[in-house]
């Protein structure tokens, strides 16, 4: 059975966290923010279990079930403020947010 080097892991790991980050910062519409948020979630998972695997320790895939949970929590709040959001603004761009903060003074 031929094993992947721990590196070759954390490379694909860091790619994806990469490609996430550039997702959430790049972006202005709220559902592939969301999307990229779980690449990056994703990203850290597939890091714990290379970790894991290496070392033959059961951390990784522990670690990995929390992020899953984390990540279902994350999808279903998201996505019911994001119903919400298109239901009243007819749209998913992040700038209407700041029309949320109502009057300051």
């Amino acid at each position: 059975m031929t094993t992947i080097p721990l590196e070759h892991v954390l490379i694909l790991a860091s790619i994806l966290f990469f490609i996430g980050f550039i997702g959430v910062i790049a972006r202005k519409n709220t559902l592939f923010i969301l999307m990229s948020l779980e690449v990056m979630l994703n990203a850290t998972g597939v890091a714990f279990i290379g970790a894991g695997s290496v070392w033959q320790q059961a951390d990784g895939q522990i670690m990995f079930m929390l992020i899953l949970t984390l990540a279902a929590a994350e999808v279903a709040i998201g996505l019911a403020l994001l119903i919400r959001m298109q239901h009243q603004y007819r749209q998913l761009d992040i700038d209407v947010l700041s029309e949320l903060k109502g009057d300051q003074g």
